[in-house]
């Protein structure tokens, strides 16, 4: 399991843990029944502290994503991945929502928001 963990951005980096795991469920390279690495492998191969990636698999765990077994490990939860889907679609509409009111309050175009869109997601402008 590759993760990157970065310093700049300000995101915590058991969210940076969480995330990244996440999308590795969500694009199937990881399947149900998958196990994890321990919380203590993981923070070794990363260098940092198990703490920090006990408080990501926590977050995995709540969310469904992950199922802990005292003594076994962590492994992918079987949940249905089209409402793992529908729920990261329920979040980033509320983020783009609140974008688009901010754009809206600053006089900022529909295509200039779409620019800035195009820019951050890391294609061409269309």
């Amino acid at each position: 399991m590759n993760i990157i963990i970065r310093n700049t951005g300000g995101q915590p980096i058991y969210e940076q843990i969480a995330s990244q795991i996440k999308a590795l469920i969500i694009s199937g390279e990881l399947q149900e029944g998958d196990m994890l690495p321990s919380m203590r492998l993981l923070a070794k191969e990363l260098r940092i502290s198990v703490i920090t990636t006990k408080r990501a698999y926590e977050e995995l765990e709540r969310e469904g994503f992950i199922v802990s077994q005292t003594g076994k490990g962590s492994f992918v939860a079987g949940k249905n991945l089209d409402l793992v889907r529908e729920a990261q679609l329920q979040k980033i509409e509320q983020q783009l929502t609140q974008a688009v009111m901010l754009a809206q309050s600053s006089s900022i175009s529909l295509e200039e928001l779409q620019e800035m869109l195009a820019l951050l997601y890391g294609g061409e402008e269309t």
